[in-house]
């Protein structure tokens, strides 16, 4: 059972590691995993790998794919179910705080939509880091996915406060895009699609017209 936790920082993509302690591996990046307990759901296993290994808990997190190559680990064959969830920079404040081992890291995607392709991952300034198994290739597979859900779904919201302006929500997607959007054809299909409800509210400490405050409206069954 493998975890990607991603988020938005700064611009761009982010997505939590943590350096390994015991081999393979020992002293890389990888993400946050564990084996199934022989009496655990894949769920069970996902939410205790959160609490244990990423210090965090009521995260909703679903399945994004699982992985089977023969050789993704050196130790036996192993098949790992990703899960994935999209989260704010800020929930992951804590356990940053708390556990050394643990890193949010950047990633710089080098191919356009859903291409797919190798990505890089840095933490801070430094170099582009190999990450342990097949580590990269899941992050890849998330992104392409993060991107195709975009069109179809509200998945960035999870990323926005309660209350919050269209510009935070281009924000978002420019980031995750990694590209530039045309401000009026961005809000006219946000706004047409009926997910956005107006609060009559406006934000506070801005210097010029304060913008208007939007509040995403859930489709009906949608978690």
């Amino acid at each position: 059972m493998d975890l990607i936790l991603m988020s938005v920082v700064d611009g761009a993509p982010a997505v939590l590691l943590t350096r390994r302690d015991q081999h393979p591996f020992a002293g890389e990046w990888a993400l946050p995993g564990g084996f199934v307990g022989i009496g655990e759901s894949l769920d069970e296993a996902a939410h205790r790998i959160l609490a244990a290994k990423a210090r965090m808990s009521d995260a909703y997190i679903e399945q994004l794919y699982t992985f089977g190559a023969v050789n993704r680990d050196p130790r036996t064959r192993i098949i790992s179910v990703a899960y994935f969830a999209l989260l704010p920079a800020d929930r992951f404040a804590a356990a940053l705080k708390s556990a050394p081992e643990l890193a949010l890291a950047e990633l710089t995607v080098p191919w356009p939509g859903e291409t797919g392709g190798p990505i890089e991952v840095r933490i801070g300034d430094g170099d582009p880091l190999h990450l342990a198994f097949d580590h990269g290739a899941m992050l890849s597979l998330a992104v392409r996915r993060l991107r195709g859900k975009l069109d179809y779904s509200g998945i960035a919201f999870a990323l926005l406060p309660e209350r919050f302006t269209l510009r935070a929500l281009q924000d978002i997607y420019e980031a995750i895009l990694d590209t530039k959007l045309n401000k009026p054809a961005f809000r006219r299909r946000m706004l047409d699609r009926g997910w956005l409800e107006a609060t009559g509210e406006r934000e506070t400490g801005a210097s010029f017209r304060p913008a208007e405050l939007y509040q995403y409206r859930q489709a009906e069954g949608e978690q």
